[in-house]
This record gives C-alpha cells, structure tokens and sequence, in this order.
C-alpha cells in the first residue's frame, strides 16, 4: 500500500511540472537566432503626435515655422512637448505653420522631413532648411501572464519584442510562452500575430521590432503548466505533503 502511496505522490508532482521545452526562451537561438538584423522604420499613422523643427543657419527666418518660438529652446518636459507637438489627424494630415495641411499617409519621419524641406525650398521659403520629426508618443500595451502589465513609452525608434516584454518586468512562470498575441494596427487594417518565444525563429520576422501601438497579451499557460513545477513557498510543500499524507492513511487501511 505505502508503495502505491509513493507512486502516486510521484505521479502528482509529474503532473505539476513543466519541461524546459514549455518554459526556456528561444531554445535554438544558435540555428535560428542568427543572420543580419533588418531594421524596420514606421509609418506615420493616426493619432501620432510628432515633434517638427525646422533649423537653418539663419535662425530668425526659420521662427515662422517652429511651434514655440525659434531653434535652441531649453529641454522641456515630454508631455509639454506632446501637447505642443503636431497631432495627426485621422486622415493622415498635420496643419503645418505658413505651408497649411500637409500629408503624412505612408510616409515615415524621414520621409515626412524630406517632403517638408523640399516644400519650403520649392516654395521659397528657406534656401537651405534642415527638418527633424520626431515621434513623442511612441508607446506599447502589455497585458495578460506580466509582472508589470501596463501601456509603456519608449522614445527609442525600434523596440524588440523583448524589450516591451521587458518593460513589463517579463512573463510569469503562468505565462504561455510558445504564443503570444500581438495585434498590430497599419493604414487601417489590424493583423493578429502568433509568437512561439521559445523558439528564435520570431528575430527574424517583421513582429521582432514592436511599431508604436502594438499591443502584446499573453495568456495563461495550460492548466497542466499552471504552477510550472516550481515550489513557490511553504505552503505548497505543505499541501502537497499532507495530500500524500492522506493517501498513505487511506490506503494502509
């Protein structure tokens, strides 16, 4: 009877556990993990807010058209600089000082600044301008299996899945590492990808940077994985010892 107890204790803690293969990140990092790294640039969508300064070596002419005065203003604080930025509307548009409306639709900020700059020396407007845009309110949703679940702000221009996965303080051992959802908006059609993170094959797919408003879930893990055969604390020693405990009692009856 003690015998079957025991068996049975060890078949409880089998289930509970989770192999490597369900819990270890990009297991073949060294065959699939490797090879150039193609940058992605985004395209500007709606509801971007873009910070645009036009400079040139004469700097009162270039005071028409800048928001908030003239080149060299002090750093400002992000949302008073969000808030003083360019907000795109929903048809792709910017109302730009001195030139009026212009269009941002499938166009990144390099784009975006070339087209600005050939409009004020086409027009006559600057002989020789330099245009920076820069996107200010980047930002990424993380939500489900994280320790940290939350809409992030980054200001670099490309964020690896990783790294949004990382702002959120990485999955919980509950977490379902072989398919995470990322919903992606562009030019006004959703896509809905499907990440196996334990494999490195997703580096080298276009859902390896994240675009601003990407938006990252990951759900629960198979009940089978719940716990992930890990301990976690005295209390589940415990319950587990006293389960086999019972066990032992009934069957030596």
């Amino acid at each position: 009877m003690k015998t079957k107890a025991i068996y049975l204790f060890i078949v409880l803690l089998t289930c509970s556990c989770a192999s490597k293969k369900e819990v270890l990140y990009m297991q073949d990092a060294m065959t699939e993990g490797t090879g150039k790294v193609n940058y992605q640039t985004a395209t500007i969508q709606p509801n971007d807010i873009l910070k645009i300064t036009v400079e040139s070596l004469n700097p009162e002419t270039t005071i028409p058209y800048n928001k908030s005065g003239a080149q060299g203003m002090q750093p400002q604080n992000l949302q008073v600089i969000q808030l003083e930025g360019y907000l795109v509307s929903l048809e792709n548009t910017i109302k730009f000082p001195v030139l009026g409306e212009i269009s941002t639709a499938n166009l990144t900020t390099i784009q975006l600044e070339n087209a600005i700059r050939d409009k004020l020396i086409s027009e006559g407007h600057l002989l020789n301008p330099t245009v920076n845009v820069r996107l200010v309110n980047a930002k990424v949703t993380v939500l489900g299996e994280v320790n940290k679940p939350g809409v992030y702000t980054y200001t670099e221009q490309n964020i690896t899945l990783l790294q949004a996965l990382g702002y959120a303080g990485d999955l919980t051992i509950k977490g379902q590492r072989n398919d995470v959802l990322i919903t992606r908006e562009v030019d006004g059609m959703r896509r809905v990808a499907h990440i196996d993170l334990t494999s490195a094959e997703f580096m080298n797919s276009e859902f390896y940077f994240i675009k601003p408003n990407d938006v990252i879930v990951v759900n629960q893990n198979n009940p089978r994985v719940k716990n992930a055969g890990f301990v976690g604390d005295v209390g589940t020693v415990l319950t587990i010892a006293s389960l086999a405990l019972s066990i032992t009692i009934l069957l030596s009856r």
